[in-house]
């Protein structure tokens, strides 16, 4: 038997990973109530449903759906609806976690919920897909709702599945204003203008305040820098277009089909035609394969992993040559990763902040259906840029702080006797969940403990 040992398995269970930041955190917040810590690392409700539709070609079929509330202390739940052959209930677990710090890190008046179906859309009909969705909310009933539940688009749904949850919802609802019910919807039936290119845009807003603020030398803005895009959905796209429009050179981009890469730059108008007409990347004119390790690993200024999680882990931190990591997707980095890349003087601007735009135009369009009103897109997008630009502030801010005050820190830990490896320096992700843990914790306690 050989004596070398084999490397450790890294954990790549979502909901332990969401876990293990969210404990991480905690450590730098010596003075919350153990109780109040088990209580806000758990989820409030899981929900799981199994019910048949009968598909488009007559036959039935079985499927799995999960909604989680994470947290509603400081407001309803908020989050979206995924429909993914691997969604299970971890995944949602975590998702809605994220959820929660998200909201509060950007400072919106929700919690955190997440939900999805394990089903491959890619085999499904629009009709089965109609079903699918239907049959989903109805199975749910009250557990959504405009101040209970409020879902949003994810992977692989949309605008249009987001209407097939209203028009489900007012069916179960008549005589009631449902739209605030959920967010995302067509513009025709009370969504909001800017919502569609809101998380992408949320991505740009929160890159180029970091980079005003410093926090990459010698880089601070996005005029020349280099940039690599993985994944080229909705968020990955939208965001690829605005940093070139920024006057960002986009080197390389990828989705399920593969990468595409040109050092010249890519032209986005061509890449979005080619998805929106083929529904893939490959085969862009002007650029050649890559793979999805060789993007991650470009030497580029800015590396936006928008794909789906764990894609930078610790068998690959090592490769990553970006000078900063921006997260249009949620917990694409895992926690073995922000330490290495942290080592390695590699900021990462954290999920929890980098994505919230879409949440925040979320809570634009809650806050229109509830008024009867329709705020045009500059307005929507301005305020959008002043949340992200004070929400990134805040976050620089958080990890300033806790960095000048790890000794005082270590000593409240002591006075309480809390056991422990003395504290080391915060990274971005850390300071996020610091500030957002504490926001979440701190209406908890002003509305104290019921009963």
């Amino acid at each position: 038997m050989s004596s070398i040992e084999a490397p450790v398995q890294e954990e790549l269970n979502p909901f332990a990973i969401a876990q293990e930041q969210f404990h991480t955190a905690v450590r730098y917040l010596p003075d919350l109530d153990p109780g109040l810590v088990d209580y806000l690392v758990r989820p409030e409700r899981l929900i799981t449903v199994e019910f048949p539709i009968e598909t488009a070609d007559g036959q039935v079929q079985n499927f799995v759906g999960h909604r989680v509330l994470h947290n509603s202390v400081r407001g309803p739940g908020k989050g979206g609806i995924r429909f993914h052959p691997d969604v299970t209930a971890d995944e949602v677990r975590a998702l809605a976690a994220w959820m929660t710090w998200k909201c509060a890190v950007v400072d919106v008046p929700f919690g955190g919920a997440k939900g999805g179906v394990a089903c491959n859309p890619a085999e499904l009909t629009e009709s089965d897909l109609r079903r699918i969705t239907r049959r989903f909310v109805s199975q749910l009933g009250d557990a959504l709702g405009p101040f209970v539940d409020v879902p949003a688009p994810d992977v692989n749904t949309n605008a249009r599945t987001m209407a097939w949850v209203y028009d489900t919802y007012a069916m179960m609802h008549p005589g009631e204003n449902n739209l605030p019910v959920v967010t995302g919807k067509p513009v025709d039936i009370g969504g909001s203008l800017g919502r569609a290119e809101a998380t992408g845009r949320g991505v740009l807003y929160a890159c180029q305040r970091a980079l005003a603020q410093g926090l990459v030398d010698g880089l601070d803005s996005l005029d020349g820098a280099t940039v690599a895009v993985q994944g080229f959905g909705n968020v990955g796209a939208t965001a690829a277009r605005l940093f070139a429009e920024a006057g960002a050179r986009i080197v390389a981009i990828s989705d399920v089909s593969g990468g595409r890469y040109n050092e010249e730059g890519i032209d986005m108008d061509a890449a979005i035609a080619l998805r929106d007409e083929a529904g893939v990347v490959d085969g862009l004119v002007g650029t050649e394969p890559i793979s999805n390790d060789d993007l991650l690993a470009l030497d580029v200024d800015v590396l936006v992993p928008a794909a789906l999680e764990n894609q930078i882990r610790a068998d690959n931190a090592d490769r990553i040559r970006a000078r900063f990591v921006v997260e249009g997707a949620n917990g694409p980095t895992t926690p073995a990763a922000d330490r290495a890349l942290y080592a390695r003087g590699i900021p990462v601007l954290p999920d929890i902040l980098c994505n919230a735009g879409g949440v925040t135009v979320s809570y634009y369009e809650w806050v229109q259906n509830h008024e009867n009103e329709q705020w045009d897109e500059d307005l929507v997008n301005a305020k959008l840029l002043a949340k992200m630009e004070r929400a990134t502030d805040a976050v620089i801010a958080t990890q300033s702080r806790l960095n000048g005050t790890l000794a005082d820190l270590d000593r409240q830990r002591g006075e309480r006797g809390l056991n422990g490896e003395p504290l080391g320096p915060v990274d971005l992700r850390t300071a996020a969940y610091v500030l957002a843990v504490g926001r979440v914790a701190g209406v908890a306690l002003q509305r104290g403990i019921w009963p």
